[in-house]
């Protein structure tokens, strides 16, 4: 059983389009995740034109095959890549009998339906079976007399749990067998069956910037089951995360802050467990080095170039950015949120960031933000 995902690097909609962050995870990297986590195949293969996207796509778990100038254009049909992918295994030796067709433009795909319509195909009860979801919708056409009822008669109104539902095509994914799409060079073919989502979000799919600005809005509510800190290191910033972005002036303009004890309890628990922490702030403040130094943390702090430093401490410290937590809270921080593998932002944090986040903590920035993270993290650690 194999997946793939085709991602061309021209999209018109959406410059950018697979690259583009919801939740802060690549939809490229969404898609492989979804594939990844359902535990039905064997193998997630992305096809695409793009470096970048390849790159990315590695960076989930997914192997790449090189798509030809020739099917990376416009008119290019998705079966004459999935086509063309299948040819490539099959040289190298590799003879698959499911199929799995991802499009990483639905950035809500549910690893479980997944895995359901897989085994359906796999078990030989159906040949195609395909992400959908149910509606009772009224549905009209146009024609030269009027607006006419598609599936409905429009003289009479009965009420939504007296009406047959309909199956609305997400476009999520199809689970097909190898062989008969070999055949019929179609995703339909055969037997077809119906995996009805589990979510309604299912149905969005990524085609204007509306619709991504959309999905950005809505991640943090369909992400939850995403929130597994699979990480090598923490890094913070100080102002806003550590604190609650207020400082206190005396009258000779002494300035201090305050910090929560709760937050320091969730510090101490991660560096029980040996992780790597960081507490990178543009501040100048003395405090903030004397918090670092009384949680045991590593400071660099009066710095311009947050990326440049976080990338650097990365590299001394062997760490894959990828692998790394960054929690921001201004716009100074959102470098850092588009480098690393999991940007997280507090509630309290400038609404810019709010595309830029994997994960929206639920604490403000000095009010056990920090001990929210750290108790996440070490759940997740519990769990693996």
């Amino acid at each position: 059983m194999i997946a793939v995902i085709p991602a061309r690097g021209g999209s018109k909609g959406v410059p950018g389009k697979n690259l583009a962050r919801v939740g802060g995870i690549p939809l490229i990297q969404r898609a492989v995740l979804s594939a990844v986590d359902s535990g039905a195949v064997d193998d997630v293969y992305v096809s695409t034109d793009d470096p970048s996207i390849a790159a990315a796509a590695q960076q989930a778990g997914a192997k790449v095959i090189e798509r030809p100038e020739e099917l990376a254009g416009d008119t290019a049909t998705s079966e004459a890549a999935l086509l063309h992918a299948l040819n490539a295994l099959q040289s190298l030796g590799t003879v698959p009998e499911v199929l799995v067709f991802i499009q990483a433009t639905s950035p809500f795909i549910a690893s479980s339906d997944i895995a359901k319509a897989v085994h359906r195909v796999l078990s030989g009860g159906e040949d195609v079976v395909f992400s959908a979801i149910e509606t009772h919708a009224f549905l009209w056409e146009q024609s030269p007399g009027g607006a006419v009822g598609v599936n409905h008669e429009h003289s009479y109104r009965p009420r939504r749990q007296d009406r047959t539902p309909n199956y609305q095509e997400t476009g999520a994914f199809y689970v097909m067998n190898v062989s008969g799409f070999i055949q019929r060079e179609f995703r339909f073919f055969g037997h077809v069956g119906l995996q009805v989502a589990e979510h309604e979000t299912a149905a969005l799919e990524i085609d204007n910037p509306s619709q991504l600005e959309i999905a950005r809005e809505c991640a943090h509510i369909f992400d939850n089951d995403r929130h597994r800190f699979d990480i090598d290191a923490l890094v913070m910033d100080f102002d806003g995360v550590h604190t609650d972005d207020l400082v206190s002036v005396d009258q000779t303009g002494l300035e201090s802050v305050r910090v929560s004890r709760s937050d320091g309890m969730g510090v101490e628990m991660l560096r029980k467990i040996g992780l790597p922490m960081l507490i990178l702030s543009k501040e100048k403040n003395p405090v903030v080095a004397a918090r670092g130094k009384k949680l045991q943390v590593d400071v660099i702090q009066g710095i311009d170039d947050k990326a440049k430093s976080l990338t650097d401490w990365c590299n001394q410290q062997a760490i894959s950015l990828h692998r790394v937590a960054y929690v921001g809270n201004d716009v100074n921080d959102i470098q850092c949120l588009e480098l690393v593998g999991w940007p997280v932002v507090v509630p309290n944090s400038h609404p810019a960031l709010a595309k830029y986040a994997r994960v929206r903590l639920r604490a403000p920035g000095g009010r056990g933000a920090i001990r929210e993270i750290s108790e996440l993290i070490l759940a997740s650690r519990k769990e693996n």
